[in-house]
């Protein structure tokens, strides 16, 4: 069993800067990154394969956001730079056993965070 904790969200204003971290309890291939405002889907952000060669991204944030992994340390990254009030939502991370590419469907992954809260003020 894989357990994930974020961490690193909370309040900025438009245009900073956060960096969210994913640390796992086991060892994981893909991670992704999805976002959730409330009554809406779970929205894909960001994933990463393992070890790390490829990395994929929604459309509103790509160039903007950054995702990696340290694979001594378990965790996964999403830096998140030139933010705004759009991107304000819950950040979970996910993780899925196997070697494939990193899927951006959400049903596709086994393992999920718990959250964290990023809120962008205008």
């Amino acid at each position: 069993q894989v357990q994930l904790v974020e961490s690193g969200g909370g309040l900025v204003q438009a245009g900073g800067s956060l960096r969210l971290s994913c640390a796992a309890s086991g060892r994981t291939f893909p991670m992704g990154w999805f976002r959730q405002e409330p009554g809406k889907e779970r929205a894909f952000v960001a994933a990463i394969s393992w070890p790390g060669g490829t990395t994929i991204y929604a459309d509103s944030v790509k160039g903007r956001f950054t995702i990696s992994r340290d694979n001594a340390k378990n965790t996964v990254y999403l830096q998140m730079d030139s933010l705004k009030p759009d991107d304000t939502a819950v950040y979970r991370c996910a993780a899925r056993n196997g070697m494939a590419l990193p899927p951006t469907t959400p049903t596709l992954y086994s393992y999920w965070g718990q959250g964290t809260q990023v809120t962008v003020s205008s």
